[in-house]
């Protein structure tokens, strides 16, 4: 990984989620009416985490999991509401403190909600490694090396999810792109399917690990493909 290229855009990722969009997101992730469009970001991500929660064990009883990017909390309530320790961190401490607050009392001695780097050693170590929409704005070099990290500290299966190299991806980010950066979010990099398995074959970090499943959403302007990686 080129350090100065994952620190420079998890820089610009945490400046954005933490100062300039953090109304829209409380507003996106919660079951306030949307316009159209927003609408169709809200179903994609709610059939996102879907997946990725139904490619977990049902019971997750004694299992510790990392719910990298978590956002508002979603997934990690979820997960713990399967009996699973979650670790939750994202970069923006505003979106952490708003998860806090919708925190059910049910499952708030399952959740360790935390501010920071999901590359963080001090995190400790894991069963199974969650990263919806985390990486997306990354370098397909820099992704692949984070999940590597990631990798080092976990037993069982790392689940991300990338934005897939598609016509109308590329459009919808050639569009934004017109807008003054200070209104929008760091673009997204789209990924091909090909170049992750081969920089996962040269990755030392990553030789007793396989692909497993994958599985696209597309709704609207979500558009967001998952894949499952299991440890031999």
């Amino acid at each position: 990984m080129k350090e100065s290229t994952y620190q420079e855009r998890r820089g610009q990722i945490e400046t954005y989620f933490d100062r300039t969009a953090v109304a829209a997101w409380e507003k996106l992730t919660s079951d306030a009416p949307l316009g159209r469009v927003r609408a169709t970001v809200r179903a994609g991500r709610d059939n996102m985490r879907a997946t990725l929660l139904s490619w977990l064990p049902d019971d997750l009883h004694g299992k510790r999991i990392l719910d990298a990017g978590c956002g508002t909390g979603a997934l990690a309530i979820e997960a713990a509401r399967r009996g699973a320790e979650v670790v939750a961190i994202d970069l923006s401490p505003t979106l952490v403190d708003l998860a806090r607050s919708r925190l059910p009392t049910d499952v708030a001695h399952r959740i360790d909600f935390r501010s920071g780097d999901m590359l963080d050693p001090a995190l400790g170590h894991f069963d199974h490694a969650v990263a919806m929409d985390s990486i997306i704005h990354y370098r397909t070099e820099d992704a692949v090396n984070a999940l590597a990290k990631l990798a080092e500290r976990t037993s069982s299966s790392i689940l991300f999810t990338f934005a897939p190299r598609t016509p109308l991806l590329t459009f919808m980010i050639s569009v934004g792109r017109i807008f003054p950066r200070g209104n929008r979010a760091p673009w997204l990099e789209p990924m091909a399917e090909e170049k992750i398995a081969s920089l996962m074959a040269t990755n030392e970090a990553l030789k007793d690990w396989s692909t497993g499943r994958t599985r696209r959403v597309s709704s609207g302007f979500y558009q967001s493909q998952a894949m499952e990686w299991t440890r031999s």
